[in-house]
């Protein structure tokens, strides 16, 4: 019997975020889960090796972002406005998700589904913050991208992923906000510039 589990993955690239806002470029969730990881790569590093502070394997949450919206491919993406509009829906999608992430282990070799059985259920307490912070993150950088573009339609966006970032008083976060973040806002020929005058 062939296993559809990695197919039906390769078919994230079709399922576009933002769908209620008017986007300047469109964003899938296959580039975002793949954004996602190396910002949550980065997060549990700058935890580990700048911080100084004990926390998750970086590679670990990496992986878990990879998959952290892979429940997607069978549910779609529930707008933001939608999907957090009351408790009970909240309460309603989080068991669609669950029970869209038991439906894709079905779907995998049974040798495998314990080894993706907490990334697509999301059962590793110490990466979700991570992995939540990066998904955070990886949605208030596309607020950036389309306000330096002109779309203003982003702007009530990007105050709340900024105050919604900061309520998670991750100190990791706060560390790639304070550091990292800026250079999100720049052109390429400044970010070029940048580069090269540190060289």
């Amino acid at each position: 019997m062939a296993n559809e589990f990695y197919a039906l993955l390769g078919r994230m690239r079709y399922i576009t975020r933002w769908g209620l806002m008017r986007n300047t470029f469109s964003e899938n969730i296959q580039e975002h889960s793949h954004q996602v990881a190396v910002l949550a790569h980065a997060l549990a590093l700058i935890r580990r090796d700048v911080l100084k502070l004990a926390g998750p394997d970086p590679d670990r949450c990496a992986v878990a972002a990879l998959y952290h919206d892979a429940s997607e491919t069978l549910t779609g993406d529930l707008p933001t406005p939608i999907k957090y509009y009351s408790p009970q829906i909240e309460d309603a999608y989080k068991q669609v998700e669950r029970i869209a992430g038991e439906r894709l282990l079905e779907l995998l070799p049974r040798q495998l589904r314990e080894a993706y059985e907490p990334l697509l259920l999301e059962e590793e307490p110490q990466v979700l913050p991570i992995v939540k912070a990066a998904d955070k993150l990886s949605a208030h950088i596309k607020c950036l991208e389309e306000q330096k573009a002109g779309n203003k339609e982003f702007d009530s966006a990007a105050r709340q992923t900024w105050e919604a970032m900061r309520a998670m008083d991750l100190p990791e976060l706060d560390w790639f906000l304070d550091h990292c973040l800026a250079p999100f806002a720049l052109d390429l020929d400044q970010l070029r510039l940048d580069a090269m005058a540190k060289i």
